[in-house]
């Protein structure tokens, strides 16, 4: 864990924008006007995937890849201009929440303007061409680390965010570049701007697995958390997706939650999320609305930074396209009220200086938050369970923090939630606090 991490960023809820698809214009302006909304939600930080120009040559698409990137120093004039982009910061600011930009120093677009003045920085082939080392990314080719040349300048251009405003960097596939380079940058943009946020996209194990038996550079979630305060949850992201269509037990994926508090630093910090640009909505992923609110829930109440991805709040069901034109269908807006309620509970004393123990996997999943002053309970269903359900509660009624229902506990049973169910509970639960295991205990205490 980077050494200067506040204990606070656990907590975090960060909202990701994908500009060409966000506003009716697709453009900086149109965010702008959609960040009182955004605030409202909980948010303390808007990620905005690449602002860059794009690539054209070799694209993918109509518009190509926000990720092809030409210019690491520039905007993409479909977005507005620099003086735009200054203005959405400020606007940002003013509404008290921070601005984090996707930074790709893995690979450039193939008309990138560092191709004809550096091809020595890029991975080449026997006849000097650049290429990618990862062969389905073909509108890319990747930068050759290490490179003290190439390095400087990557480095520079992260200051140079940081002195327009920028608060934090979301680092695509940081497991590729080496972690001496990230510490480097980190120590660096400190000298300009204190605090800010650095977020590592870290990769799936098989796709580590996959470099490492080729000769190619990969780094593990422990060793990135050496210059990041924040990772991807991608280590145990397929086995949660394989519960989610109940490929896999919910037992399972607990456990790996549990092996997370033993291998990562103390104070490690996870992004939680159901839902990103690379990957389905829940929505779609989970068999039906029910579940798929019970694991939105879960993902807030879990340990870590909580994601909300752009549309989730509109029930958004198709994961926008990265090569074309794909508005967002945002409707009512339906979901706004519970993911507030959602992001308002990491704010929560329980959450913020609790510790969060797992009573049982099934039939529903259950979890608390205990704090010496007061703790939280929670209950989701994510296997559309019926009936009542045995509890670790005292008998009483209780206020459901997501829809502010009461629900009585009454020998130690209450009826099984359409989704998931939040109480807030007095410290006395702190004699339910489950004993050490190397499994799940899932009898409770009589």
């Amino acid at each position: 864990m980077a050494k200067d991490t506040p204990a606070s960023t656990r907590n975090l809820v960060i909202y990701e924008i994908y500009v060409r698809n966000h506003g009716k214009n697709g453009t900086f302006a149109d965010v702008e006007t959609d960040l009182e909304r955004i605030r409202a939600l909980g948010v303390d930080v808007v990620w905005f995937m690449p602002i860059h120009p794009i690539g054209q040559l070799n694209k993918k698409g109509t518009l190509g890849c926000p990720y092809s990137i030409q210019n690491y120093r520039e905007v993409n004039p479909e977005y507005g201009t620099r003086e735009d982009f200054q203005h959405l910061i400020e606007r940002a600011h003013t509404l008290g929440l921070k601005v984090m930009i996707d930074v790709v120093y893995n690979h450039t677009s193939h008309d990138s303007v560092l191709v004809a003045e550096h091809p020595d920085w890029y991975h080449q082939d026997e006849q000097g061409k650049p290429i990618t080392t990862v062969p389905e990314w073909s509108d890319v080719i990747d930068l050759k680390h290490p490179n003290p040349a190439l390095d400087e300048y990557l480095i520079e251009t992260l200051c140079g965010w940081a002195r327009l405003g920028v608060d934090g960097f979301r680092c695509d596939v940081a497991s590729l570049v080496p972690v001496e380079f990230w510490l480097e940058a980190r120590r660096r943009v400190a000298e300009v701007k204190p605090d800010v946020l650095w977020m590592a996209e870290s990769v799936h194990s098989a796709f580590i697995e996959w470099r490492r038996q080729h000769g190619l550079s990969a780094a593990s979630d422990s060793e990135l958390f050496q210059a990041f305060d924040i990772t991807y949850d991608y280590d145990i992201f397929p086995l949660w997706q394989a519960v989610v269509q109940h490929k896999q037990p919910v037992e399972r994926y607990v456990e790996t939650l549990r092996q997370q508090n033993s291998i990562y630093p103390n104070n490690f910090v996870k992004l939680r999320c159901v839902e990103n640009h690379d990957q389905a909505r829940i929505l779609h992923l989970a068999p039906n609305r029910a579940e798929a609110l019970a694991w939105t829930a879960f993902a807030a109440f879990n340990r870590g930074t909580f994601l909300i991805y752009g549309g989730e709040e509109s029930s958004a069901q198709k994961t926008p396209s990265l090569f074309d034109y794909d508005k967002v269908a945002w409707g009512n807006y339906e979901l706004s009220d519970f993911l507030r309620r959602c992001a308002a509970l990491k704010k929560d004393t329980a959450m913020t200086q609790g510790t969060l123990f797992f009573y049982s996997a099934g039939p529903v999943l259950q979890a608390a938050w205990i704090s010496e002053k007061e703790s939280l309970w929670g209950a989701f269903n994510v296997n559309s369970a019926n009936g009542e359900i045995k509890v670790p509660l005292p008998d009483g009624t209780y206020q459901d923090e997501l829809s502010g229902l009461a629900v009585a506990v009454k020998n130690g049973t209450m009826k099984t939630p359409e989704s998931a169910f939040i109480f807030r509970i007095p410290r006395q639960l702190e004699e339910f606090r489950p004993p050490y295991s190397d499994l799940l205990d899932y009898s409770f205490p009589a």
